[in-house]
């Protein structure tokens, strides 16, 4: 399975990404999705980049997504709580500023789902989506996913505490 579909190309990060990879990690504007709250390195991110990628030892994996036809890192996709025993995971994406409005995001997160569940076996993917973030909520819609709950007060925001959308999406290939 070639991981291509239409304008975008999943792929491991390079060690040439260190420089896009190390701005969109220290972009604190980007912070309040993850949970992030320091900066990284470019040591910690060279010592990422050159470690195993073992999804079954990390439980996480990270692709990059490459718009063709130039090649260009855009963003990454990321599955993350991998849980092999009940074939699960969370899913998150992130698709540079510059790069946005380009259908750049509900292509690669669809072939990432194709990937996820025919070959990685995957029963069900899920991602956490702040209520007000209304464009990650209409793209994961788009690809499927369905709304499975409301976490109240989940994400602590400069504004205070923000209720945050749990969505899901359960494969049928099994």
């Amino acid at each position: 399975m070639l991981l291509e579909y239409k304008n975008i190309k999943l792929r491991a990060p390079e060690p040439e990404d260190l420089d896009i990879l190390y701005r969109w990690e220290n972009d604190t504007a980007l912070w309040s999705f993850g949970c992030t709250l320091i900066p990284y390195s470019r040591y910690d991110l060279k010592q990422y980049l050159s470690s195993s990628k073992d999804l079954y030892e990390s439980k996480q994996l990270r692709l990059v997504i490459e718009a063709a036809p130039a090649g260009e890192a855009v963003g990454t996709v990321d599955l993350y709580d991998f849980d092999p025993h009940h074939r699960r995971a969370a899913v998150g994406i992130m698709i540079d500023r510059d790069h946005q409005n380009k259908g750049l995001a509900g292509n690669a997160l669809s072939l990432f789902c194709k990937y996820a569940f025919s070959f990685l076996k995957l029963h069900q993917l899920y991602a956490y989506i702040p209520v007000d973030n209304e464009p990650s909520k209409r793209l994961f819609a788009r690809c499927g996913f369905k709304k499975a709950g409301i976490l109240p007060d989940w994400q602590q925001t400069d504004e205070g505490y923000k209720d945050v959308l749990l969505v899901n999406l359960i494969t049928v290939l099994n």
